[in-house]
């Protein structure tokens, strides 16, 4: 399509060229002419008065020679004899033939005649005896064509000039057309394969504008479903380790025996079915963060709405709460629903792992070339950092699967950046999310899980016994 609009543009534009340019070169050079023998034309009559008093040779020849034509030897003066039979006048270098002098004497008026080197411009002058002379007054072929080669040049130079230009802007015109459409195609194809995150950008011309909404909307439509049923499973599996761990205890106090023993083998097989389960969730998981442009989300404004959503449960329990760096909006790489389900997997943590009225802080940091998400807590800390972060990349070591950190650690990773636990300034763990600017979000990134919407923890009476588990890390 591309070199098709050039191609017409270049046709066009030629056509429009040829069709001003070739009649305005003739006219040019028909001026030219025009203008050299008009200036010829008013050299030649300056003899007229000198022979309308005399005929005398030695005062013709004078006459002549003092014009600027005749000192260069292109003037002539051609007088008939006075008498029949007499020798007639001539005086100067004659070019033109006899029949041409004898046709502008019997016509009376001016005439052209080509001759060798150029034309020959012949004008009648009346003399006193009644009779006809001829000024014969040569014209080179270089004043008649003087400026049609620099015109002709010019005229081409635009036209050449026109042609490039239209041919740049058809071009330019056809990239507008033709780039968003390939882009379309492009991450259609994309997502034909299974890369999930493929988006378009939503520029272009009106109609592939609204194709590109609409593609986008269909795939995150996509995202959406694929991610709803591997977090249903996650969840329905994370709810059977709770009647499962009861299930084994009850069965550890079967004592022994055949049915004994099967019972808990039982509980072991069906304890290692969920942690299949819950692993194939995790692990496999395509590639859905969306890498076009306009992908990602205000990481300040997604921190705030996931306060709101664990306000209810922190007021419950006594915890103080400490929110910094989300006045102002800060974007990053990262797919809104990836940030989600990694706030909630940190919070979770400190709701699961720490006693209740423990503080906890959020600080967002907005730098240059990256974002640091921290997550502070006034707990006992985490003894072993490296074995947490280990235990996150693994998972199904001491109990756990690994689920939080993972989904954290994926996120950072799919921009470049990376997390690691430390000592907080509140006493107790701080997990340092870095999340980078700079690099491509979504290779490589975690599976999308959807934000937690309209599902609030429920509120509980204070003074309660037990830790709520909000979401197991």
């Amino acid at each position: 399509m591309r070199w098709a609009l050039v191609k017409v543009c270049l046709a066009v534009t030629a056509m429009v060229v040829v069709a001003f340019a070739v009649p305005l070169g003739l006219v040019v050079k028909e001026m030219a002419r025009d203008r050299a023998f008009s200036n010829a034309e008013r050299r030649a009559a300056g003899l007229a008065p000198v022979l309308a008093i005399t005929t005398d040779r030695d005062e013709l020849d004078k006459a002549v020679a003092t014009t600027e034509d005749g000192a260069a030897g292109r003037l002539a003066v051609h007088v008939p004899a006075a008498t029949p039979g007499g020798t007639p006048l001539e005086i100067g270098t004659r070019r033109a033939g006899g029949d041409a002098l004898t046709a502008t004497r019997e016509l009376g008026r001016a005439s052209i005649t080509e001759v060798p080197g150029g034309f020959a411009l012949l004008q009648p002058t009346a003399l006193s005896s009644g009779q006809v002379a001829v000024v014969e007054l040569f014209v080179p072929e270089g004043d008649v064509s003087n400026g049609v080669g620099t015109a002709w040049l010019v005229l081409a130079g635009v036209g050449a000039a026109l042609i490039v230009g239209s041919v740049a802007v058809a071009d330019r015109l056809g990239v507008r057309m033709v780039q968003p459409a390939q882009r379309l195609a492009g991450a259609a194809h994309d997502l034909g394969e299974g890369r999930l995150g493929a988006r378009v950008p939503e520029e272009g011309p009106p109609e592939l504008k609204s194709a590109a909404v609409a593609f986008n909307s269909m795939a995150d439509q996509v995202v959406q479903l694929l991610a709803n049923e591997r977090e249903l499973a996650a969840d329905l599996s994370h709810r059977l380790r709770t009647p499962l761990t009861v299930l084994r205890l009850n069965a550890a106090s079967l004592g022994s025996g055949p049915a004994a023993e099967q019972t808990r083998a039982a509980v072991e097989q069906l304890e290692r079915e969920v942690d299949i389960i819950i692993r194939t969730a995790r692990e496999a998981k395509p590639q859905t963060q969306a890498t076009g442009p306009g992908a990602g989300c205000d990481a300040a404004e997604v921190v705030r709405e996931r306060m709101d959503f664990w306000s209810a449960l922190a007021e419950d329990e006594g915890r103080r709460v400490r929110v910094a760096g989300v006045e102002r909006p800060v974007r990053i790489p990262v797919a809104r629903p990836e940030l989600v389900a990694a706030l909630d997997a940190l919070l979770g943590n400190v709701f699961r792992h720490t006693p209740e009225g423990t503080a906890f802080s959020i600080d967002v940091h907005n730098g240059d070339d990256a974002v640091i998400v921290l997550v502070s807590d006034a707990g006992s800390g985490i003894a072993d950092p490296a074995a947490a972060l280990a235990r996150g990349n693994s998972g199904g070591r001491d109990g756990s699967t690994g689920l939080g950190l993972d989904i954290v650690r994926r996120v950072a990773e799919g921009t470049g950046g990376d997390v690691r636990i430390g000592r907080s300034v509140l006493g107790g763990t701080e997990v340092r999310v870095w999340i980078g600017l700079g690099g491509r979000a979504g290779a490589g990134g975690p599976a999308a899980a959807p934000g937690r919407r309209g599902h609030r923890p429920a509120r509980r009476r204070r003074g309660g016994t037990g830790t709520r588990r909000a979401r197991e890390g």
